[in-house]
């Protein structure tokens, strides 16, 4: 039977001994009552909701699945709307939301916590209010005063729920070929016309409302994604109060049927002149939209830290207690026919590489989510600038490094369970089955690491990208010369080196081809996350290392994470900087008709 206990305590050391996020709050006015006490109440209390109420969804409803019932009715797996109802009566959906609309107003890596625990409990659940903070955020950057005061208060509170919808069936991550149009009103509103594909939650029964953000070209738009326009198109018209009214052409025409995340409704959506209204400037809709997007993509790879969290746990449970075979060094459990598989080396390395992975995304999306509260909140315009610049940076590998790796590590959970693994009664081959498709959607992995080579790092001439070689360059300068930090500050030196280097040789070589730089991207992306969760385990190593004397077990197992990551992880650079170095001829220069 899976199980799932809160990862508190290493939460609690990322924030508190490693990022010192009490700290860095005081610094925000908006946050300077947040404090450790406050911080560690929320982790507790989300934790249990996420255990008792969502997690012993989970499974169930993945074998239930959702269901259309024609009309456009989907109705969601049995307990989910009741646990979406404890959800709300919570405040849980207010976490991190403007006090001006209904929110608590609490800093941004406090709600990363509570989506970690989320996905973990269920992946497909968390994805009903999922996307409704995506639009919250959107509305509240380019809606106007009357958007904002209509439907903000009731995004923010979780009554209504929201999407996103943007691909079509002839278009997926190529917007600019999208067709749904909007046809302008005499009252300012329009009316939206088209089909729209894989959206998350695009119908349920779970809230009163639902809130579709849809993308779509004005008659007179020029083509390409410069000419689309975002509109809010809800479910339900409201009426002259605020609440749900006529019912607006919008249908659900059926539910995609799919892979994983059984639980949660993907929808095709059929919009036949729904009434919308405007969000932001006319043909500039992705401006407003990629507001939302961002957001998600970080989701996503919370998503995938989640899984990997779950999926860790029950494999290790597994491990400590099935026995197979002897330890090759001799019996460790000489009382018992067989010893437990933990003791063999492969399964050891299968369980490290998850943890090494789990527990060093954990500290990078902490510190990303960080960033988001300081350029939001803090006083200094060049501090919140340069946190911007590495959210714009960073975003894309968080998607696709700590989904790339989500879907290996469940995969490798599964695989110490053996045969058992692939049964579902175990539970394992969910986490694989829901982990796949985070390395799809958001923008697929290879179109982040087009995003983060070509316009991240070559567009500014590598500038962000040595802004954050500075922060490492502080720690390798600050640690260097402590013996006992030799081990994890040489090796992360080392790679932050050579990615200067191979960063300016990619450069030199798409100015003479740029098929070079979609042919080393996605090797390069993952050269990044090794030096971002490098720079990250270097220093939860320095931290370990200051308390191994304390008999706390806990620093002890940090440190023998680190030597496995610094050891066995990271040298992958050098194979992928070789693989991307190799350039592109090998890729391109057989015909296409040959494939």
């Amino acid at each position: 039977m899976a199980h799932y206990n809160p990862p508190i305590r290493d939460m609690q050391f990322v924030l508190h001994e490693v990022l010192d996020v009490d700290t860095a709050l005081g610094e925000m006015p908006a946050h300077g009552e947040v404090n450790r006490e406050l911080i560690d109440q929320v982790l507790e209390e989300a934790g249990k909701f996420c255990s008792e109420v969502v997690f012993p969804l989970n499974r169930p409803a993945d074998e239930q699945g959702c269901r259309h019932e024609g009309d456009g009715v989907v109705r969601a797996p049995d307990g989910f709307a009741d646990a979406y109802r404890q959800y709300c009566e919570a405040g849980w959906p207010t976490l991190t939301c403007d006090p001006d609309f209904g929110g608590q107003g609490l800093p941004h890596v406090i709600g990363m916590a509570m989506q970690e625990m989320l996905n973990s409990a269920s992946q497909a659940w968390t994805m009903y209010p999922g996307l409704s903070h995506g639009a919250y955020e959107c509305l509240r950057a380019h809606g106007t005063d009357e958007l904002r005061q209509l439907y903000l208060p009731k995004l923010v509170s979780g009554q209504w729920t929201g999407t996103m919808c943007l691909t079509e069936p002839h278009c997926g991550t190529d917007l600019g070929l999208l067709r749904t149009r909007a046809e302008p009103q005499d009252d300012g509103s329009y009316l939206v016309t088209g089909n729209k594909i894989f959206i998350s939650a695009g119908e349920h029964d779970m809230a009163e409302n639902i809130v579709h953000l849809v993308l779509a070209r004005l008659p007179d738009a020029p083509s390409g994604t410069r000419g689309i326009s975002l509109f809010v198109v809800p479910k339900f018209l409201p009426d002259a109060n605020g609440n749900p009214g006529q019912r607006n052409g919008v249908v659900c025409a059926r539910i995609e049927e799919k892979m994983g995340i059984h639980a949660n409704a993907t929808c095709v959506m059929n919009y036949d002149g729904a009434t919308g209204w405007l969000v932001g400037e006319a043909n500039r809709g992705l401006n407003a939209m990629f507001v939302m997007m961002n957001a998600a993509r970080i989701g996503v790879g919370l998503q995938s830290l989640g899984l990997m969290e779950v999926a860790y746990q029950n494999a290790a449970a597994y491990a400590r207690e099935r026995l197979q075979m002897r330890s090759l060094s001799g019996p460790k459990a000489p009382d018992k026919p067989a010893d437990p598989i933990i003791v063999h080396p492969d399964v050891r390395r299968m369980l490290l590489t998850q943890r090494a992975w789990i527990e060093g995304s954990r500290a990078f999306a902490s510190w990303l989510a960080l960033q988001a509260d300081i350029a939001d909140s803090h006083e200094d315009e060049s501090v919140r600038e340069q946190a911007e610049e590495m959210l714009a940076l960073l975003t894309p590998v968080v998607k696709a490094f700590l989904t790339d790796n989500g879907f290996a590590a469940t995969s490798m959970a599964m695989q110490v369970y053996g045969g058992h693994g692939f049964i579902r009664e175990w539970g394992a081959e969910q986490y694989v089955r829901d982990a796949r498709i985070n390395m799809i959607y958001e923008g697929t992995n290879g179109i982040q690491a087009l995003d983060l080579l070509g316009r991240k790092v070559m567009q500014d001439g590598g500038a962000k990208l040595r802004k954050f070689g500075a922060l490492v360059r502080e720690l390798v300068e600050t640690e260097g010369t402590r013996d006992e930090m030799a081990e994890f500050i040489d090796p992360l030196a080392d790679l932050a080196g050579k990615v200067e280097k191979f960063s300016m040789e990619i450069g030199m070589k798409a100015m003479q081809n740029p098929d070079e730089v979609g042919a080393a991207s996605v090797d390069y992306l993952r050269v990044i996350g090794h030096l971002v969760l490098g720079y990250f385990w270097a220093r939860m190593a320095r931290v370990a290392l200051d308390k191994k004397d304390s008999g706390d077990r806990f620093y002890e197992a940090k440190l023998a994470v680190a030597r496995f990551y610094f050891a066995r992880l990271m040298p992958e650079t050098a194979a992928l900087m070789r693989s991307a170095r190799s350039g592109a001829d090998n890729l391109m220069a057989m015909d296409a008709e040959l494939f």
